[in-house]
């Protein structure tokens, strides 16, 4: 449970970034309320992990899934570049995560 709940929060993570960028610096109303509702989804969700996860694993996966979808959602909504040392950073955090998985 603890697991499905951080994956979760890895994802709303994700998505409350995604808004954010879309809210064009909290100018936009919508985009803006979606950003803070997912957020305290997300932060809601990590806090439930971490009843029963270790912190480090618990914040380190949680950034993780965030940063890595955010990378990937920047590519494909954004048009952000794709470039070897950018692929390369997200491979290591996707490793990272695996990594403390399995520990």
């Amino acid at each position: 449970m603890a697991w499905a709940a951080l994956i979760l929060a890895g994802v709303l993570e994700i998505v409350w970034a995604s808004l954010m960028k879309h809210s064009d610096g909290f100018s936009r109303l919508w985009p803006s309320v979606g950003t803070l509702v997912f957020m305290g989804a997300s932060f809601a969700l990590l806090a439930t992990a971490m009843r029963s996860l270790p912190l480090g694993t618990a914040y380190a996966v949680w950034t993780g899934i965030g940063a890595a979808g955010a990378f990937i959602v920047g590519i494909i909504l954004f048009d952000e570049p794709v470039v070897i040392p950018r692929v390369l950073a997200a491979c290591m955090i996707v490793g990272g995560i695996v990594l403390m998985k399995t520990a």
